[in-house]
């Protein structure tokens, strides 16, 4: 399998998707913010000083997947038609899942606005608690489902 992003100089290219189908396309990606217990109370009981933390990141988020082509080089600006941001917070683990599925009917796949938006609702729990948690993590920002296109669909195992 070749990189379709270089000509055969090498040179970066944007992928020409001219001849593809427009077809519905949907990605679903997931990441995890890792916080001491106390913080993710104080998030929990909205004690923390900048805000609603889970609706500031949602915000976040939805914006990021709007402006992925102006954040990554060689992605086509595509018409998104529904972001959805869920935020699944784990007592137990001290952690929140944020779930983030994207869609469109376009000529390419959003997965690169789903993972920017996980991307930017995590580095937006980040920035709102920082104050309180230093020690705060972001982990296994990944793809879980894609749908549409040539290549089909995509469920991670």
């Amino acid at each position: 399998m070749s990189l379709t992003h270089f000509d055969e100089m090498g040179r970066a290219k944007m992928v020409d998707v001219t001849a593809k189908s427009v077809t519905e396309r949907i990605a679903i990606t997931e990441g995890i913010v890792k916080m001491k217990k106390e913080t993710l109370k104080m998030i929990l009981d909205k004690e923390i000083a900048k805000g609603d933390v889970f609706q500031v990141a949602r915000l976040a988020g939805i914006m990021a997947a709007k402006m992925t082509p102006h954040l990554i080089p060689l992605c086509h600006p595509l018409p998104i038609t529904s972001v959805e941001i869920d935020f699944e917070p784990d007592l137990e683990k001290s952690s929140v899942k944020i779930t983030t599925k994207v869609k469109t009917s376009a000529q390419t796949g959003v997965e690169m606005e789903a993972m920017v938006a996980t991307s930017l609702a995590a580095l937006t729990i980040y920035d709102m608690c920082k104050a309180v948690d230093k020690e705060i993590t972001i982990d296994e920002i990944k793809l879980i489902y894609k749908s549409g296109g040539k290549s089909g669909e995509f469920i991670r195992k």
